[in-house]
């Protein structure tokens, strides 16, 4: 499961860095991803729009057994 989140990351990673921000895989735990924003993403009032509508959606696209994405600081 790690390497299809990876490639989920990778996914939309440019989007996100073109944007001068960037997202770390901290943690998977059982059906749970746990990221963090970086960059300019980290304080984007945007960020939690960011995360559920655009990231999340591609994580579970990978990996469909994922039910939560949450945001870790």
């Amino acid at each position: 499961m790690a390497e299809r989140v990876a490639l989920a990351l990778d996914e939309v990673r440019p989007a996100l860095v073109a944007d001068g921000g960037d997202v770390e895989l901290v943690e998977i735990r059982a059906d749970e991803v746990l990221l963090r924003l970086t960059g300019a993403c980290r304080h984007c009032p945007m960020a939690p729009s960011t995360l559920v509508d655009f990231v999340a959606e591609r994580i579970r696209l990978y990996a469909p057994e994922i039910t939560r994405v949450l945001r870790v600081n």
